[in-house]
């Protein structure tokens, strides 16, 4: 069967039109190492983070979050992760571990607690310093107000040094 000519101008255009929306909605995305330039870039120095927080009862807080830093870097860039003297730098100091009540019940109880992280950095970038700042990062779980705060830390503050070290990769190396 021959295609008329309306028919085969209806069909190219049809192709044009396919082509173009499946162009349209290529997206890339470039998860890690962010825009960091690694002919500059060679290395981040981060320090460990102290647990300067009043009312803190977790002893390995400073530890695991100082690890967890680093372990997002290594794992989401290709720099050397060092103790001091990076190309950038991360330091600063756990300043807030806060318990609030939360969703007060019929009783006149809290419900729920909520567990809250501060985390003062400092970062500097030894190649590009106009990227240099200091910052206060802050995040926090809840929980219900029958279990015991020792028997559920542990699993909250793994999840909060999860969001707080997320944020400071997205704020140094991501650029979110």
């Amino acid at each position: 069967m021959a295609l008329n000519n309306s028919q085969k101008i209806l069909a190219a255009v049809f192709t044009l039109v396919f082509s173009l929306i499946l162009n349209a909605c290529t997206v890339s995305y470039k998860f890690n190492a962010g825009m960091i330039d690694y002919t500059k870039i060679k290395s981040i120095s981060i320090a460990d983070f102290p647990n300067m927080a009043e009312g803190s009862m977790y002893p390995m807080l400073s530890q695991e979050f100082s690890e967890a830093v680093r372990d997002i870097f290594t794992r989401q860039t290709r720099l050397q992760i060092l103790r001091t003297g990076g190309d950038m730098h991360l330091e600063g100091e756990i300043t807030g571990y806060q318990l609030t009540p939360m969703a007060i019940s019929a009783d006149s109880y809290s419900s729920e607690t909520k567990l809250t992280l501060t985390v003062k950095v400092r970062f500097s970038n030894n190649k590009q310093p106009e990227e240099d700042f200091e910052k206060s990062y802050s995040a926090f779980q809840t929980f219900s107000s029958n279990l015991m705060l020792n028997d559920v830390q542990g699993e909250l503050l793994k999840a909060i040094i999860t969001d707080i070290s997320e944020s400071i990769y997205n704020d140094t190396a991501g650029k979110w």
